[in-house]
């Protein structure tokens, strides 16, 4: 339960999405498909002496501060680990095969890193009192926990992103030439290391008040922030040599970013129609005071509750059913878009029928239009989904279009919910609700009801009116999505991305022959491919079978702008 985890593990996972930035880099894709350049490599561990002695300093520091002689032993033992490691410097270069690197100067990312933690150290704390003469035990027991706060996510970090490279290598592969740098990192001493100090700092934290407890957040996150930006300047992209950040290293001079995303589940944390249900069976009384000539019959608020209840579980059975039914054909060898399109024939009739009840039920009937749009613009989107967007359409030198395509039955609940924040440039292609005097009919105005009718949404957004046959080639596709109906558009991209996890996406797609590959090691696949020039490797293309999966935002955001 995430109430029992301590802070430090609290910590960690509120700020997981700024660690994605950092295995986005050029230098981490590289690092990972063993492409990266041996100078760069060379520099990077250069600057662990300089992070190793900040660490020894902070620590005894820190000891110094701390009142309970366990609490001094356990810093005391953190100490000696990072002197340990010190001392072997030179020797652990050397058995991962690279040259001693001179220890030269820190680079100015490293430097800002080092001088906050020592700052912080010594009690030059933003919003915290410096220990002096006249500071009590209790006060220099916080600025121990600080300190430790500032050291948390640095090792946190490394353990998390070595354990992820070595999570798509082959481990019976020893011809990687960094894999004993990503065996350092993500080995059980090293998470040993990382899980004592995380230990140390629930224990230090315990008795902070929430003030205090506020600044150490502030502190834990900053010290992130810093380590990321450090990983990120250890390695520039380098046009047609890196695969990330695609704005970067596509040549966008004479070509066009469209991106297509669907909303439910994809950017929403809910389905639409249960919000539109919730609408209509919370406004009932509302409903019935709209005068005699506007005034709807509706459903009491306890029928409409049932009716839905109703509709929600035959949708979700059929639903069910109809996938049984596809996965009873033979399972195709290869790739087939052909048979996946001629399957999916029976999903588009099943959720045209299911629309239909919904609207012979009535529970779409009486809904006001004002009550849609607060709706919408009080819908909570998935972490990073607003920001991503709001990065694509005021990113410079970039020329993109972004649309939302969409089963919901509402496309003024969707255009509500991206009203805020400079979204108004998304475009929706949903279906509509029927309104009289802005009061819903309960009729739908049906647009989109099928994976074939998103396609011909998706083709006609790429051709345009305004595109000539030649624009069309000159523009990158990447469609976001998750759900049964976006598979034939996720396949038509260029790039398609599965967010979420639907087990009848995945069933269906190994049916016919799709395959389903985490994202960053399809990166690092890519990134290997580009360095030995393999044709064609460094071109995007679409029907080729391969869809990428994220579990957020933040590897789209990481993959497609960096930061």
């Amino acid at each position: 339960m995430m109430d029992e985890a301590g802070l430090a593990r609290r910590l960690w996972i509120k700020f997981k999405d700024d660690s994605v930035f950092a295995l986005y880099t050029p230098f981490f894709v590289g690092l990972a498909s063993a492409t990266l350049d041996s100078h760069t490599f060379r520099h990077f561990v250069a600057q662990d002496l300089h992070f190793l002695k900040a660490f020894a300093q902070a620590y005894e520091l820190a000891e110094d501060c701390a009142d309970d002689d366990d609490d001094k032993a356990g810093i005391r033992a953190l100490r000696k680990r990072v002197l340990q490691r010190l001392q072997l410097h030179d020797k652990l270069i050397r058995d991962w095969g690279i040259e001693v690197p001179d220890e030269g100067v820190s680079n100015d990312a490293a430097t800002k890193y080092t001088d906050f933690l020592l700052a912080t150290a010594s009690g030059k704390v933003e919003g915290g009192r410096v220990p002096g003469k006249i500071a009590t035990p209790f006060e220099k027991t916080k600025l121990a926990a600080y300190t430790l706060a500032a050291v948390a996510p640095f090792m946190r970090l490394y353990a998390y992103i070595s354990n992820k490279i070595q999570g798509i290598l082959d481990p019976d592969d020893n011809s990687h030439i960094y894999k004993r740098w990503i065996d350092s990192f993500s080995s059980k001493d090293f998470e040993a290391t990382a899980l004592q100090n995380e230990e140390m700092l629930d224990k230090l934290s315990v008795s902070l008040t929430g003030e205090e407890l506020e600044i150490l957040e502030k502190l834990y996150h900053q010290a992130m922030k810093l380590e990321v930006d450090f990983i990120i300047n250890s390695g520039l992209p380098i046009p047609h040599k890196d695969v990330v950040p695609l704005s970067r290293v596509h040549d966008f001079t004479d070509c066009h970013l469209t991106i297509l995303c669907d909303f439910d589940l994809a950017c929403t944390t809910f389905d639409s129609s249960a919000i539109l249900a919730e609408i209509a069976i919370r406004t009932v009384p509302k409903a019935e005071t709209y005068g005699s000539e506007t005034q709807l019959v509706r459903l009491s608020s306890a029928d409409l509750k049932s009716t839905w209840d109703i509709l929600s579980t035959q949708y979700t059975e059929e639903f069910e059913q109809c996938v049984e039914t596809i996965l009873t054909s033979e399972k195709v060898e290869g790739f087939h878009y052909e048979d996946l399109c001629s399957a999916l024939e029976q999903l588009a009739e099943f959720e045209r029928q299911a629309n239909e009840r919904v609207v012979q039920s009535g529970v779409l009937k009486g809904l006001n239009l004002d009550d849609i749009k607060r709706a919408g613009q009080a819908l909570i989107l998935q972490d990073g989904c607003r920001s991503f967007f709001q990065k694509i359409v005021k990113y410079e030198n970039l020329k993109s279009d972004v649309h939302v395509l969409s089963y919901c039955w509402c496309s003024d609940l969707i255009v509500s919910a991206f009203s805020s924040g400079d979204l108004n440039a998304l475009s929706v292609h949903s279906n509509e609700l029927a309104y009289d005097e802005s009061v819903t009919t309960g009729e739908i105005i049906k647009k989109l009801e099928s994976p074939m009718e998103k396609l011909q949404a998706f083709t006609g957004i790429l051709k345009g009116p305004c595109r000539s046959s030649e624009d069309e080639h000159k523009q990158l596709t990447v469609y976001i999505g998750g759900s049964v109906g976006d598979f034939l558009c996720l396949l038509q991209a260029d790039i398609g991305i599965v967010i979420g996890s639907s087990s009848c996406l995945r069933r269906l797609g190994d049916h016919f022959g799709v395959s389903f590959v985490p994202l960053f090691s399809g990166l690092v696949k890519r990134q290997r491919q580009l360095a030995a020039d393999e044709e064609g490797s460094s071109q995007w293309k679409p029907l080729s079978g391969t869809l990428y999966t994220v579990s957020s935002w933040a590897e789209i955001h990481a993959f497609i702008l960096g930061t």
